[in-house]
């Protein structure tokens, strides 16, 4: 399975008074370079939703190796680790020039918008495993 590239900003916003990246504004990079995976794979979280199913994260670790700071341009990098008929493990880096500063393990579950766990459609799987 291939990687996948989301490039990011630091802006302002994301900083906290010392002028680091703020712990929570690294989820918001996450969450996008997910998107963004998903995009490139055609998998459109709107589409999803028609069809009764949604993604959600189950559980996630963090692991902060060093700080970003405000207009620092950040590379994201998700890959898939394993995937189920119900679940997708990701795992997320993100680099500052060429250095890993910071790395999370993703669980994300399909859900039926309606509530419970849903199986991802074999079409769904396929898309996810290019």
């Amino acid at each position: 399975m291939t990687s996948s590239h989301f490039t990011a900003r630091v802006y302002y916003e994301d900083t906290d008074f010392s002028g680091n990246v703020y712990h929570a504004a690294y989820l918001h990079f996450f969450e996008r370079a997910r998107t963004e995976f998903l995009r490139e794979r055609g998998v459109h979280h709107s589409e999803l939703v028609k069809d009764g199913i949604a993604f959600a994260v189950r559980s996630m670790s963090i692991d902060f190796k060093a700080a970003a700071h405000i207009d620092d341009l950040l590379e994201v990098t998700t890959e898939v680790a394993s995937l189920s008929a119900a679940r997708l493990n990701l795992v997320q880096s993100i680099s500052l020039d060429g250095i890993e500063i910071t790395r999370a393990e993703v669980q994300v579950v399909a859900i039926k918008t309606s509530g419970g766990v849903a199986r991802m459609p074999r079409e769904l799987l396929d898309q996810l495993k290019a």
